[in-house]
């Protein structure tokens, strides 16, 4: 049973998710503020935090900073703003993904399974041969879920590192941001552009010496994405 941590301080929703989420199966923990939610994290085994932003002491995007600083977990972000700019500083600061309220809980509960899926197979390892994959320094090894450039480990979300694992298994080739979306988000693209290209940004900051000049994660102007094969 996955455990999932609901923060949020209108307590009405904190319960009405709790409700939906039991329903499937879910253990769920509860916070009202994100300094309540740090302390769950510190004491359970919470497999994925759904956070809303604006909230007393701590909220939601600096509760997520924090977070991101030791815990790989997948986090959605709650928000009641829907503009652009307040969708892009949540992937900024490292969630995984983001809905705007007043949102579907049934559609809430379909992406709580959906990031659980990814960060599950994130922390499995599979039976058999090696899957190791390799272009000039950059080393995925998808047996041990493990990034290393030169030699020193690289710390990904699960998004970012089932990103980087695609185009690395298919390096040299071209992929739009529809394509990579479809592929990972396992959902049809429609204004998906922010999205992937927040994400692509923070693989590149994390496996790339100069970010605005890459070594291997490119962009083909007008086309997509490429690990370049070196």
């Amino acid at each position: 049973m996955s455990k999932i941590l609901v923060c949020d301080d209108d307590k009405e929703i904190v319960e009405a998710i709790d409700i939906y989420l039991s329903q499937e199966g879910f253990e769920v923990c509860k916070a009202y503020d994100g300094e309540e939610a740090l302390k769950i994290l510190k004491n359970e085994d919470v497999e994925l935090l759904v956070i809303d932003v604006m909230m007393p002491r701590l909220d939601g995007i600096r509760a997520t900073l924090k977070i991101r600083e030791q815990n790989n977990i997948p986090i959605i972000i709650l928000s009641a703003k829907s503009e652009d700019a307040d969708k892009i500083l949540g992937l900024n600061v490292g969630a995984d993904d983001y809905m705007t309220k007043p949102f579907n809980p049934l559609e809430l509960v379909a992406r709580v399974k959906s990031q659980l899926r990814r960060y599950t197979r994130l922390g499995s390892t599979p039976a058999g041969g090696q899957a190791v994959y390799s272009t000039g320094g950059l080393t995925v090894n998808d047996d041990l879920k493990e990034v290393t450039v030169d030699g020193e480990p690289v710390k990904l979300t699960p998004i970012e590192y089932n990103i980087l694992l695609f185009l690395v298994k298919n390096q040299g080739k071209v992929f739009s941001i529809d394509q990579i979306y479809e592929r990972i988000w396992n959902e049809n693209a429609i204004g998906v552009d922010n999205t992937v290209a927040v994400h692509i940004r923070h693989i590149r900051e994390k496996i790339e010496i100069n970010p605005k000049e890459p070594r291997y994660l490119k962009v083909v102007w007008g086309v997509g994405y490429k690990v370049e094969k070196l």
